[in-house]
């Protein structure tokens, strides 16, 4: 795969400690450095940490929400996919890259993970789940090299 323009999802919880939220915003900026979109659940949390991170960086971001209406949408959006779906929407979000990271969570990231997983997609995972198939990285810039080093791109 060229280094194009590459959907690269970031799942986590909608809540999430400061340590986490700092090494998300981290993953968002070296996404949009990378010249990658940002696809996400569109929420609070890990979504909006890397949302931010992407929006100071001058990245593209986009966010799958649950809700019909867009509401729920962090305010570091640029295009916002209102679903009605629920949950039902972590498929979208993961349908949707070519690449997950994943962050702490719970059950919510765990479906994103199952369904990348499901999906053969490549799931970098910084302080997540411990399943099988999940990448893990040590920091922001470990996880966007395991990505680059999965998806073929320099």
């Amino acid at each position: 795969m060229k280094n194009e323009k590459i959907n690269v999802a970031v799942v986590g919880g909608h809540r999430c400690s400061k340590k986490i939220y700092n090494l998300a915003y981290s993953v968002g900026q070296l996404i949009a450095r990378q010249g990658w979109i940002l696809i996400c659940g569109g929420r609070t949390g890990v979504m909006e940490a890397a949302c931010k991170g992407v929006k100071q960086a001058k990245g593209l971001t986009v966010g799958i929400l649950p809700s019909y209406n867009g509401k729920d949408a962090n305010p570091y959006l640029d295009v916002k996919i209102p679903t009605g779906l629920g949950f039902a929407r972590n498929a979208l979000v993961v349908r949707a890259a070519e690449a997950v990271i994943a962050f702490t969570g719970k059950e919510g990231t765990l479906s994103e993970i199952g369904f990348a997983l499901s999906e053969k997609k490549p799931v970098v995972g910084i302080e997540t789940w411990d399943i099988e198939g999940v990448i893990k990285a040590s920091s922001a810039k470990d996880a966007i090299a395991k990505v680059k080093a999965k998806l073929h791109v320099k």
